[in-house]
């Protein structure tokens, strides 16, 4: 396993754009538009809390793995690109996290 991963499934959420809806879940969540993923990105996260508030390591690995997946079907109904969220991710790791949010209040 690798960060590899994450980019399959970019493309294949990307992909899954042009695929028959009565066959591809990630279509009818992209067809339903941003706001409908971003419902359901609500609603992992939340999921997410829960699991690691009270459930099994196990549900947490689970919960994790659905919110990202809901974070980057998110980000491909906005058509955002994930490179451009690691390149940000990227910017932030030259400096420390403190210093970098108090960048951000300015």
């Amino acid at each position: 396993m690798s960060e590899d991963i994450l980019n399959r499934l970019v493309k294949t959420i990307h992909e899954r754009r042009n695929a028959p809806a009565d066959q591809s879940y990630t279509r009818k969540l992209l067809d339903a538009g941003p706001e409908k993923c971003a419902k359901k990105l609500g609603e992992e996260a939340a999921e997410t809390i829960i699991a690691a508030l009270v459930q099994t390591d196990d549900d947490l690995t689970s919960e994790a793995a659905d919110l990202l997946y809901h974070l980057l079907v998110l980000l491909e109904s906005r058509m955002v690109s994930f490179d451009d969220v690691l390149k940000k991710l990227e910017s932030r790791t030259s400096q420390s996290g403190l210093q970098e949010k108090a960048s951000r209040q300015k």
